[in-house]
């Protein structure tokens, strides 16, 4: 058994939530999602570890479960499978930083440690681990010490290890102080701060708005042909810049509507660094997706938690499109190569580099129709091996959006939303209708409504006959309302238009909603003046799933499985906004 597992092993013995363990145990809730998740695991005797048993075992004491004592669950714990490679994986990780910053010889390194290079190689990328840490990480800081001897290479050092280059002036210091390092989790950037940062850009983007300023109506699709060579080499920054350019101007041009597919981990921050290149870029992309090209967008997500969600950032726009489909490749090691790959239906693009040389590169670009079928194939097949970063619903995909509803209704699992209204499936018909009729709706739009909401509680019912639904509602001070009403909550049946409650209407679907969580024994609903979003709904099915819903401009539904992210909103506490 993982560590992860025995931790939600015993959640569900204590019937606690997440919430309440990470807070009990003093850990803050993105960490306490990645020890559920397996993405990381406590380190024996730190903080964190002593105060997650403590906390398991005063609730434990609580609910009177004796077998449960600080010793046993500490024990339980100790013994599970990855209690200790998990810090090999830290080494790792560790190990690879170290030789990609300092200027180390790898067969110098491989003949001091007695260690065969292919050996180093499978460590490097994950295939094998060291038998003892400990002993690895001891042979690596006593070569690295020894080697970086000169006042560069030590201020080299200290800068890696975050230490002062006076510190480790002494060899047996600067042994001990890289090895300790080598040991050592980094310490993560703050992802609550990430993910707010990503949903509340999401909540108040305006597609319609963005289409505004960037004069995307006006855009028009040029039909000059466009004269490149049937094939062409780039070198250097400045080149590699152009053919990305180029690869965009071949694929708009062409009469080709073929989906695009498009990789890269190459690094772009030299490129993101001109100041014209990602306007041209940018305006590229724009009349790729104006021309009605779909891409398959495969993200690389082999970087910190921070530049992940900061590149999802930049998306969003394209997202809102629903012409893009995202993907990630899982378990992606490679510490020595670059690749890029972009193919559509007229051009293809392929670049390479030596990892940390990217300017010495080179990218080639290809009309050839032999080399174009050929890139296609290896697309193709790295679209097979990839999975799908969150699935997106936009109106044009409602049907599909409704069968995914229908087929999750019979997993079991705990449930939570994070709201920004109400939830439909609480209201009263004669409510409902009532809201309707005051907005002048037709009997056909109402009908629909109405319909939409009956099917919502059907599913909601079911749903409570295998798990437990927690909402989290918002509520509102008179001068909230009248500054900004909420609204019914639509985004299901993608309707463009708001339907804003009166402040008595509203506090009669409140009541109902509380009358509701009365009559189910498994839907909880908590009151919150949090108010960090107005726009949007988070669904969250604890370990599987979780739908970020925006209701207008446009409304669209994203459902992210990716671990980390999943884990991360998973984890997510909605900022306490102030109302002046």
């Amino acid at each position: 058994m993982n560590f992860s597992q025995k931790l939600n092993e015993y959640m569900e013995v204590l019937s606690c939530s997440a919430k309440e363990l990470s807070q009990q145990s003093g850990i803050s809730a993105s960490s306490f999602s990645r020890y559920r998740n397996g993405e990381r695991v406590p380190e024996f005797g730190s903080k964190s570890f002593e105060g997650l048993c403590e906390a398991i075992a005063s609730l434990a004491a609580q609910k009177n479960l004796s077998e449960l004592t600080l010793a046993s669950i500490k024990e339980a714990f100790l013994f599970c499978d990855d209690f200790v490679s998990m810090d090999k994986e830290i080494l790792r990780q560790n190990f690879n930083t170290l030789l990609s910053t300092l200027n180390i010889n790898i067969n110098q390194l491989c003949q001091y440690m007695n260690y065969d290079p292919s050996a180093i190689f499978r460590i490097r990328n994950g295939t094998r681990k060291p038998g003892d840490a400990n002993r690895f990480a001891s042979s690596v800081a006593s070569f690295v010490a020894r080697e970086m001897q000169t006042p560069l290479e030590i201020a080299l050092v200290a800068e890696l290890i975050d230490c002062d280059t006076d510190e480790i002036s002494d060899l047996s210091i600067r042994f001990s102080k890289i090895k300790s390092w080598l040991l050592k989790q980094p310490e993560q950037e703050n992802e609550e701060d990430s993910v707010s940062k990503f949903l509340s850009k999401l909540d108040a983007f305006d597609l319609n708005e963005y289409i505004k300023v960037i004069k995307f109506d006006e855009l028009k699709v040029p039909s000059v042909p466009f004269q490149i060579p049937s094939t062409k080499s780039y070198f250097g920054l400045n080149e590699m810049m152009e053919s990305e350019l180029d690869f965009l101007k071949s694929t708009v041009l062409s009469k080709s509507m073929q989906p695009v597919t498009m990789y890269s981990d190459m690094p772009m921050k030299e490129m993101a660094s001109d100041p014209d290149f990602p306007k041209k870029w940018m305006f590229g992309m724009a009349l790729m997706l104006k021309k009605g090209l779909h891409l398959n967008q495969i993200h690389n997500i082999d970087r910190s938690f921070d530049e992940m969600m900061l590149g999802l950032e930049s998306w969003i726009p394209m997202y809102m499109t629903g012409q893009i489909s995202p993907y990630y490749f899982k378990n992606v090691q490679n510490n020595v190569f670059l690749h890029l790959l972009k193919v559509s239906g007229s051009a293809a693009l392929v670049g390479e580099a030596v990892a940390g040389y990217h300017s010495e590169g080179r990218y080639y670009l290809t009309k050839s129709k032999k080399d174009i079928e050929y890139y296609q194939k290896h697309a193709d097949e790295m679209l097979k091996n990839a999975y799908p970063l969150m699935e997106i619903y936009r109106q044009e995909r409602e049907k599909e959006l409704n069968s995914f509803f229908v087929a999750n209704t019979t997993k079991s699992g705990n449930r939570r939303s994070i709201l920004s209204t109400l939830p439909l499936y609480t209201i009263s018909e004669e409510l409902l209708d009532a809201i309707l009729s005051r907005h002048g709706l037709d009997d056909q739009q109402k009908q629909r409504i109405e319909k939409h909401a009956e099917i919502q509680k059907q599913r909601i019912l079911a749903i409570l006959e295998l798990g437990t639904i927690e909402d989290e509602i918002p509520v509102f001070t008179s001068q909230e309302f009248k500054e900004n009403p909420p609204t019914l909550e639509l985004s299901g049946v993608f309707c463009e238009t708001d339907f804003s409650y009166t402040e008595e209407e509203y506090a009669k679907h409140l009541q109902e909603t509380e009358s509701f969580a009365e009559q189910m024994e498994n839907y909880t609903c908590k009151r919150s003046t949090a108010h960090a979003f107005r726009n949007l709904q988070i669904l969250i099915h604890e370990g599987r799933w979780v739908m970020v819903s925006k209701g207008k401009a446009p409304a669209i539904h994203f459902v992210i499985r990716h671990p980390k992210l999943r884990g991360a909103i998973e984890s997510f506490v909605p900022p306490i906004t102030e109302h002046k």
